[in-house]
């Protein structure tokens, strides 16, 4: 059993804790079938490269390819080079490239499901933008992963969000590239929580049914090229109503980090799938809780599920775009990698208080493998705080 831990509190009270029995998940060997559920994973740094962390952190592949394993063999898809992979926050297009090229051929060897960011990061938002280049660095990153035989997930565009005059300019580029693209996509509407570069995305500010509006204007005049679209608003009605007026055909992927089990679980008119950073982080739990809902215990499904969204909600807390630490100090208490080191430096984001109640809330939904080895891993990080026994 875990020895007890000093963690501390909010205004300096440090509190004594003891780590439960260690989490029990079993997934079965065959794949869940009623949603498709993929996690967008996060990347492992090199903590040995010597390199400029802030600008220059160089990539662990062998851990980060085996973190992509490990989701592959639990039944979830892979959705690579996303927010959860610091992309546009560390990680360029560049290495983007290298994770894509190097993602795509794993999931080929193992038959693992996998779909792939492209966007506009290597366009430099500015004055000088225009609509134009917009559509043609959308093109060159859409043409990368189709020409590796990947699917793509049509990311939000912060260069698009800063040039577009109005909701025509929105149309004409969405428009333009899936008129382009060889198999239907996954669109990707991130909220300002996530990214406040996309403030007003779709050419309407603080007005999300409008912005909805255009957005499902572009999926009705190209139904046929988009597979579904996954949207992180952290708002469940807005999320349940266009899913109740999307085209026939068109999946919606919730990015809900907030109220994924009731979306996903659905209703009597629909249901989500998922598209969700929170599944990097409670993988074994997401992955034996969609295999009691194809059974149709939803008893089983609410009692694994429920534990976790105390933890996603506090992972994706403000300021949300810093949920990234989060997820990869569970990767590190869980063993997936051995140091708590980010691409740029952002294990520096979230406060000691912060990552201590992590820690409480993953042992309580038994999300800790091995509560003894999270616990010997906590006191380095307790240690860097001044904290010790």
């Amino acid at each position: 059993m875990a020895k007890s831990l000093l963690l501390p509190r909010a205004g300096g009270t440090l509190y004594e804790y003891t780590p439960g029995k260690a989490g029990s998940f079993s997934v079965p060997a065959k794949p869940f079938t009623g949603r498709i559920a993929f996690s967008a994973a996060h990347v492992v740094c090199d903590p040995f490269a010597d390199a400029d962390p802030l600008h220059h952190s160089q990539i662990d592949w062998n851990s980060t390819l085996a973190y992509r394993h490990h989701l592959w063999s639990l039944g979830l898809a892979v959705a690579e080079a996303m927010d959860t992979a610091q992309r546009g926050m560390g990680l360029d297009w560049n290495r983007s490239k290298e994770l894509i090229r190097a993602s795509i051929a794993e999931a080929r060897s193992v038959g693992g499901k996998i779909a792939c960011g492209a966007g506009t990061d290597h366009l430099f938002p500015g004055p000088s933008v225009t609509i134009a280049d917009v559509e043609a660095a959308y093109e060159e990153q859409v043409g990368f992963i189709e020409g590796e035989g990947g699917q793509v997930i049509l990311m939000a565009s912060r260069a698009l969000a800063a040039c577009a005059k109005g909701p025509e300019d929105y149309e004409r580029v969405y428009g333009r590239i899936l008129g382009q693209v060889k198999q239907p996509v996954i669109l990707h509407w991130l909220g300002d929580m996530f990214d406040p570069a996309l403030a007003g995305y779709w050419g309407c500010k603080n007005d999300l049914d409008e912005a909805m509006d255009v957005c499902l204007r572009v999926i009705r005049a190209n139904a046929d090229k988009v597979d579904g679209i996954k949207i992180s608003l952290l708002d469940a009605g807005k999320e349940i109503k266009m899913r109740r007026l999307l085209p026939e055909g068109v999946k919606m992927y919730t990015g809900d980090d907030f109220n994924y089990p009731e979306l996903i679980k659905g209703d009597e008119q629909g249901y989500s799938h998922a598209l969700l950073g929170i599944f990097d982080a409670i993988a074994p739990a997401a992955a034996q809780a969609l295999h009691a809902l194809d059974a149709g215990d939803l008893v089983s499904y609410e009692s694994i599920m429920e534990p976790t969204v105390a933890l996603s909600r506090h992972i994706f807390q403000k300021p949300t775009y810093a949920y990234k630490t989060g997820i990869v100090f569970m990767a590190y208490l869980n063993g997936h990698q051995p140091h708590f080191r980010m691409i740029g430096g952002a294990e520096g984001s979230r406060s000691i208080v912060h990552l201590a109640q992590l820690f409480v809330l993953a042992d309580k939904a038994g999300l800790l493998a091995d509560p003894e080895l999270a616990a010997e891993r906590m006191k380095p990080v307790l240690a860097l705080a001044g904290i010790r026994p």
